[in-house]
């Protein structure tokens, strides 16, 4: 005799409307301008967007998609594939640790490790109050100055692990970023 399973729990959704009913921001529709239709430039679309934001938006992605005539899937299919895009907010201050040969050798796992811990952030993460996104890179090209991290446009080479936190302390009270990478570590 077969068993008859009980039948599938069905899940309500609230349809909330077309998100694209509205015309896109003026600034990202200004954005978009000279790319309308041109699928072969969703790079430099994207790259257009995430300079308005700091990152790519959702709805900024899905505008892209019906003003390029691409689908969405490609357009997240570039974003993705490309490491310089990013899908979240980032951070007020980028921090990005070199993971190269050299800076390796020279003990930036540690480093790593010791502003992973100070932050409560992993690799890739934004900590809560939006202050600091942790990354790795390939390289930064100062292999003299190994091990090496730039907090935003600033190179900070010659770090030994216990300087983390102060690194980090400077930054978090700066006003303006530019102003903190001035001291030498």
């Amino acid at each position: 005799m077969a068993q008859v399973s009980a039948p599938a729990k069905l899940r309500r959704v609230l349809y909330q409307g077309d998100p694209l009913a509205a015309p896109p921001p003026p600034q990202l529709s200004a954005a978009l301008e000279g790319y309308r239709g041109r699928r072969d430039l969703l790079v430099a679309a994207l790259q257009e967007i995430q300079a308005l934001y700091g990152y790519l938006p959702k709805r900024a992605v899905l505008y892209a998609a019906r003003e390029l005539g691409a689908p969405l899937s490609r357009l997240y299919g570039v974003a993705t594939f490309y490491n310089q895009f990013r899908l979240t907010p980032t951070g007020r201050h980028i921090i990005q640790v070199c993971r190269g040969t050299a800076c390796h050798v020279a003990g930036s796992a540690g480093l790593l490790a010791a502003v992973s811990e100070t932050l409560g952030v992993a690799e890739d993460e934004t900590t809560s109050d939006g202050m600091f996104s942790l990354a790795t890179v390939a390289c930064l090209g100062c292999c003299s100055l190994a091990p090496a991290v730039m907090v935003n446009r600033e190179v900070h080479g010659n770090l030994a692990v216990d300087c983390a936190g102060d690194l980090l302390d400077r930054y978090a009270r700066s006003l303006d970023p530019g102003k903190a990478g001035e001291e030498s570590v």
